[in-house]
């Protein structure tokens, strides 16, 4: 039965101002940001105290962050926390020498001789394209004392304007150059540094406390899911209690998908390589793919020299639904949608918890429409993923619109070459979001290779950002020369479907982490794997209290019985510790008036209420979908 509660009410066609941190990707706007300067520096400054201590090293990229500054190396002995207090102290005599920080440029030939000089291959290789990208006359250098580094700034005057700045290095990692995984692992060493040394404490205090909340540490704490290296690694398997949490999230992407149209559909997970070569996907994600599995063929040969692969993405099947049979312009917009279970060959490096895994379930969506239902559809699509984070109560993300880099080399390009369509299909996405009263940044280089997208960019307790949820927009794979999508026009001719492909709730596993570290592993009562834990406070009251448990279970609430765990503030403390939101004391008093004694996780006062009452709120709690608990439970 379709829920009548708070998300319900939010009708497909309201439209909310999304309220979000504001944020850039671009420096500019922060180039004369005394903060942003100081931070600069100082990742020069550090960058200066780490060579020193290991000479040969080798220099990648060093810019400011949200919190203060990184700087990534090669180098000939491997950083651990045991240097951080020599590189620290090296930073402080660097700071008190007073060292000038002097910009220079040169003509191309001349940095590249000086990069070359310096045995700084990796500047070397990134000055080249950056001159080639952006058409450059000269390159800009910084230096300060004996270090020189390629850099376009700013920084401060002098290092003795850092002594007024708190700083701290935090940790160590690994980075792969340009972030990509065919590259060389590198070292990245992570400071925090702020305007005060108070500033600095606070965010210290801030990211100690953050750590109880990650999701790797929640997440197995609370009986979610284990990582077992038998099973392999990045293939999570779900406990019963983490089973809950996606079957809730199906549940309530089900009814809001038949609300707004969708059909569901089921794929195999497993496919031919030629559905792959068709879609263009093959040639574009194969890195991304686990291998391929050559069929030698059954007993009478057949399937032999066949490729298959392990089901990377569900769009190209949906597409393969599409063209199933001939499609009328009537039956647009077409709406499929799937929790599709699909396989990623991700980077061990990049292998994460529940944030990066190579085994996944998607809440995946795909809309086949006219140009002229395309408006609609958006708007419609960012309806949805609105609601669904205003259920949730996120707000700390930000939108990013990512479009494609017209000034990569087209010969190494990973776009569809088709600008006219690219810039029209960017300018819908903007007026969608504009139309919707939604701040959001560009990035170019980041759209898929077949057309814009939305991503809702998150950060973990740990200051790792991901993309959360994603609408993309694909206009060049239902094309002739690609998978070849087409219905009948109103005119009795084929034409081609425009895409959209939508995941608002992402994968399973991203998401599940991100609602770990955002409710603190205390969820709500409609997500949480146990709703209600009953206490019998005597064996007078365990028969009571069994009939209370099946009350409640043949009402489909996720109940339990702790009649022997050992004393009552135990048996409630082992529920607390569990995050159950609800717990039920039953003593003689309970039994007598056929009552219940309700005790609410993170609530001090517990009240007594008539079974039959607590029954109906507990229900509509659930039925709703209410983020907080009703306000009878929580007097």
């Amino acid at each position: 039965m379709m829920y009548q509660g708070a998300l319900a009410q939010l009708q497909p066609h309201d439209t909310y101002r999304l309220v979000i941190r504001k944020r850039t990707l671009d420096a500019d706007s922060d180039n004369h940001d005394t903060l942003y300067r100081a931070r600069h520096s100082l990742a020069h400054v550090m960058a200066h105290a780490v060579l020193d201590l290991r000479p040969g090293g080798k220099r990648g990229f060093g810019p400011p962050t949200d919190t203060g500054f990184y700087y990534d190396f090669v180098l000939p002995e491997a950083l651990s926390a045991d240097d951080f207090k020599k590189i620290e102290e090296r930073m402080h005599e660097l700071i008190a020498a007073g060292l000038p920080f002097a910009r220079e440029e040169l003509p191309l030939d001349s940095a590249y001789a000086r990069l070359a000089e310096m045995e700084e291959p990796y500047k070397l290789e990134y000055a080249k394209e950056l001159a080639d990208k952006n058409r450059l006359s000269c390159i800009s250098f910084y230096r300060s004392g004996q270090f020189v580094d390629m850099c376009e700034g700013p920084h401060v005057d002098n290092t003795s304007e850092l002594r007024h700045y708190a700083f701290k290095l935090q940790s160590v990692a690994g980075a792969y150059w340009r972030g990509d995984e065919r590259n060389i692992m590198m070292t990245r060493l992570y400071a925090w540094a702020f305007a005060t040394p108070a500033e600095l404490e606070r965010q210290i205090e801030r990211y100690k406390a953050a750590q109880q909340y990650d999701h790797k540490k929640l997440g197995p704490a609370l009986d979610l899911y284990v990582l077992d290296q038998t099973v392999g690694r990045g293939l999570p398997l779900w406990m019963p209690n983490g089973t809950v949490l996606r079957d809730e999230l199906e549940k309530l992407a089900k009814e809001e998908e038949f609300a707004a149209g969708f059909q569901r559909v089921s794929t195999p997970h497993v496919t031919r390589a030629e559905l792959y070569e068709q879609s263009g996907h093959l040639k574009h994600y194969v890195d991304k793919m686990y291998p391929a599995m050559a069929m030698a063929g059954d007993s009478e040969g057949k399937a032999a020299g066949e490729t298959y692969f392990l089901k990377p993405m569900n769009c190209p099947h949906h597409h393969r639904i599409f063209a199933a049979r001939m499609r009328s312009y009537r039956e647009l917009p077409l709406r499929l949608a799937e929790f599709g279970q699909v396989y990623r060959f991700e980077a061990s490096g990049e292998v994460s918890g529940l944030l990066r895994v190579r085994g996944m379930t998607q809440n995946d969506g795909h809309i086949y429409c006219t140009r002229e239902q395309l408006g609609a559809e958006l708007l419609s699509a960012m309806n949805l993923q609105l609601r669904y984070y205003r259920l949730f109560g996120l707000s700390d993300y930000y939108v990013r619109l990512s479009c494609w880099d017209p000034d990569e080399p087209r010969a190494t390009s990973k776009y569809v070459q088709e600008p006219e369509l690219w810039e029209q299909s960017q300018d819908i996405m903007r007026g969608t979001l504009d139309g919707l009263d939604v701040d959001y940044v560009e990035a170019a280089g980041e759209a898929a290779f077949y057309g814009p997208k939305i991503d809702f960019q998150f950060r973990t307790v740990t200051g790792r950002e991901e993309t959360a949820s994603t609408i993309q927009l694909d206009f060049a794979i239902p094309r002739a020369d690609r998978m070849n999508l087409s219905y009948i026009g109103p005119q009795g001719h084929a034409e081609h479907p425009i895409v959209i492909h939508r995941a608002p709730l992402g994968t399973h596993e991203r998401f599940i982490a991100h609602l770990i570290e955002h409710y603190r592993g205390a969820f709500p009562t409609w997500l949480a794997p146990v709703q209600v834990v009953v206490i019998p406070v005597s064996e007078a009251a365990r028969a009571y209290a069994e009939m209370v448990l099946r009350t409640l279970r043949k009402l489909f609430v996720r109940a339990e019985l702790d009649a022997d765990s050992g004393s009552v503030p135990k048996r409630i403390r082992n529920a607390a510790i569990r995050k159950v939101p609800i717990v039920l004391i039953l003593g003689a008093r309970e039994v007598e008036k056929g009552s219940v004694t309700v005790r609410r996780y993170g609530v001090d006062q517990q009240r007594e209420l008539p079974l039959d009452a607590f029954v109906r709120e507990i229900t509509l709690e659930i039925a709703e979908r209410a983020p907080q608990p009703t306000q009878l439970l929580r007097s």
